[in-house]
């Protein structure tokens, strides 16, 4: 009866120590992602990557940018706000800004933050003119 299962043992220790395959999907063996880089594909997924970079950074760098834009408004600047009316900032409170948008009949309007399209400028004075 030991006859019998020391062969057993034998065969059961030479499989668990054969060398091992190379992976199924990769015949060099080397990794998937590897083999994916010598593909034709891959300058095409690399163009794709980068472009999606310098789209969002600009996005970003621009949302940056409009929020400064809104953060400095003070008295006396020149908007242009999204719906194309121009006016003179008479008052800015954190989320609002009070415009003046004709002078003859000195109408204001409340306008928020937000509705700022862009600063033309600031308003100079009378008094820096005439000199």
């Amino acid at each position: 009866m030991t006859n019998g299962l020391i062969p057993a043992v034998r065969l059961l220790a030479q499989a668990t120590t054969a060398p091992a395959a190379a992976p199924a999907g990769s015949p060099s063996g080397k990794p998937a992602w590897f083999e994916f880089f010598n593909s034709p594909m891959a300058p095409l997924f690399i163009v794709i990557i980068v472009i999606y970079v310098l789209m969002f950074t600009s996005r970003r760098k621009q949302e940056r940018q409009k929020k400064d834009l809104l953060g400095n408004i003070k008295r006396g600047d020149r908007v242009q706000t999204v719906g194309g009316i121009l006016g003179k900032v008479v008052e800015a409170d954190a989320d609002k800004v009070l415009l003046k948008v004709d002078e003859s009949s000195n109408t204001k309007i409340w306008f928020s933050r937000n509705a700022i399209h862009r600063v033309l400028g600031e308003e100079k004075s009378e008094k820096s003119e005439t000199k």
